[in-house]
Parts: structure tokens; C-alpha cells; sequence
């Protein structure tokens, strides 16, 4: 007996529904969660958890914060590179902060916690933060002293062209110093909360300042990952952090940046990426090797 056309169409369907299910719903995960069972992979799939007398302290692929209950950084561990993930290294929130390297004028509001910090002010002061924790040289180009990105909103008589008629610092607000004291002759004004300065045509000219060329803070010490939960830094990062955390420890130096070195991997397959420092791993074998008494 030969079935209707609509019929068959619809157990064809229904075969297929079935097969596939069995396929790629059972035989497929089922097959997938096997393999990560097999000796050497299993760590992996787990996560990559690192547990220390039996309880789990973090993940070796997810960066956390080394810091006090306010947010400060606890002297005797490395600090981790910034996170734009959340609150800070939240998985559930991984992602950028979009923002580029034209972000250089501040969002300033009446009310500060509405303002808005540019990608230049965010790196200046980190910068800044960095060299005062670690005694080095936080300066960078286009940074003022008070760690804002140096910028001035320029106004001429003809917009783009003759005399200079008004000057604006507009990453600094009162009872700041405005960081140049003129421009071609002009004094410099401090931004005002709640004023657009770009859209009522002024220039933007960042200042590139004398700081050195290279800073002393390298770049992933005030800058976070793509994904905002690497948990690695970079041998220099590290390096200008060995003298803090000996001193807090009690330990010599040289024994600390040995263990620095234990814990760098390099580039993968010998040319992939750059040279990286897991924090966690570091700074737990700190701990057992060099305990806080």
C-alpha cells in the first residue's frame, strides 16, 4: 500500500529528526565529554582549577584581583592587569571596554558618579597608581601630573583657523592646577562638570608632556585584555614588582625574581604571542615558598 505523498514527507522528517537527535543530542556529546576524560586532558575540561590542601583558589585561565576589601592592592602579592570584565575578572561578564584610542576627552558630570573617564585618563592613572606602589616612574606621554590624559580644547576666532581666543584643560576640573599655564599666549581655563567643549567647537589637541618615550609602567599594567580576564602579565610587569614584594615578604630579591622566571612561559610554539607570568601561580608559590611570618 503505497502512503500519501503528505504522509510519507512527514515520517521522512520525523526519520531524520530522530537520527540527527541520536547523532548529534546523545553520540556526539556523549563522545565529546569522553574525550575530555582521557589522562592528560581531563585537567582541562575541568576548568584548569587550582586548588591548594584540597579547595579550589581559582582558575589557571581565569585572572583574579589581588586586593583588600576597599580595592587596594595587597603589597605583598603581584597585581594582575587590569579587567573591563565587571566588577573585575567576573566570567559571567567577559568583554572590552570599547573604548579606542581617540577616547581622550573625559565625560565630566555635575555629579561624579555619572562622569565618565576616557581611555587616556583610565591609563594615565593607573600609570600613576603603578608607579607609586612600585617606586618606579609612572609618567607617560600625554599624562598630566595629577593622572588625567593632557588634553586642551582650543578655540580660535575663525574655528579651524586665526588667533587663539580661548583655552580649555578639559580633563581637569577645579581645585586642579591646570597642567599648561598657557597656550600660544592664552591662559588655560579648567574644565567645568556638565560642559561640551568639542561640540562647541573646540579643538582637540592632546599634549604630549616630557615624559620618557618608553615608561617605566609597561603597557599591560594599564591596559586590560580583549576578553578582560587574561590572567597573565607581562616579565616586565612583573619585574617592577619584585622589589615591592621582596620587601613585604622578607625575601631577597634575586630568590623572587628567580621564582618570576620559573613561572614565565614563552612564546607558544616558539613564535606565537610573547612571553607571559600566571599571577596566580606566582603568587601561590610565594606563598609556600616565601610566607608572610
Amino acid at each position: 500500500m503505497r502512503l500519501p505523498s503528505w504522509l510519507a514527507q512527514h515520517l521522512a522528517a520525523l526519520r531524520a529528526l530522530l537520527v540527527f537527535t541520536a547523532l548529534f543530542g546523545l553520540a556526539y556529546p556523549l563522545a565529546m565529554v569522553a574525550v575530555g576524560r582521557v589522562p592528560g586532558l581531563a585537567d582541562n575540561t575541568g576548568g584548569s582549577l587550582v586548588a591548594v590542601d584540597g579547595r579550589a583558589v581559582g582558575s589557571a585561565l581565569i585572572g583574579q584581583s589581588f586586593t583588600d576589601a576597599d580595592g587596594n592592592p595587597v603589597p605583598r602579592y603581584f597585581q594582575s592587569r587590569p579587567a573591563a570584565a565587571g566588577d573585575g575578572y567576573d566570567p559571567t561578564s567577559t568583554g572590552a571596554s570599547n573604548l579606542g584610542p581617540e577616547s581622550v576627552v573625559d565625560t565630566i558630570a555635575a555629579d561624579p558618579a555619572e562622569s565618565t573617564p576616557s581611555l587616556l585618563t583610565r591609563v594615565c592613572a593607573r600609570s600613576r597608581a603603578v608607579g607609586r606602589l612600585d617606586g618606579v616612574d609612572g609618567r607617560r606621554p600625554y599624562c598630566t601630573t595629577d593622572g588625567v590624559g593632557a588634553v586642551l580644547a582650543v578655540f580660535r576666532r575663525d574655528g579651524l583657523t586665526g588667533p587663539v581666543t580661548r583655552v580649555v584643560s578639559v580633563n581637569q576640573v577645579a581645585p586642579a592646577t591646570p597642567f599648561l599655564h598657557s597656550y600660544q599666549g592664552v591662559p588655560v581655563e579648567l574644565a567645568r562638570p556638565g560642559e561640551d567643549y568639542v561640540s562647541a567647537g573646540g579643538l582637540v589637541v592632546p599634549v604630549r608632556g616630557d615624559a620618557p618615550a618608553e615608561p617605566a609602567v609597561p603597557a599591560d599594567a594599564v591596559t586590560a585584555s580583549g576578553s578582560g580576564l587574561d590572567p597573565h602579565i607581562s616579565p616586565a610587569y612583573a619585574q617592577i614588582q619584585v622589589a615591592r614584594v621582596a620587601r613585604e615578604r622578607g625575601a631577597d630579591p634575586a630568590a623572587v625574581r628567580r621564582l618570576v622566571r620559573e613561572h614565565t612561559t614563552g612564546r607558544l610554539l616558539g613564535f606565537l604571542g610573547s612571553p607571559a607570568v600566571n599571577v596566580l601561580e606566582l603568587n601561590l608559590a610565594l606563598d609556600q615558598r616565601f610566607p608572610v611570618r
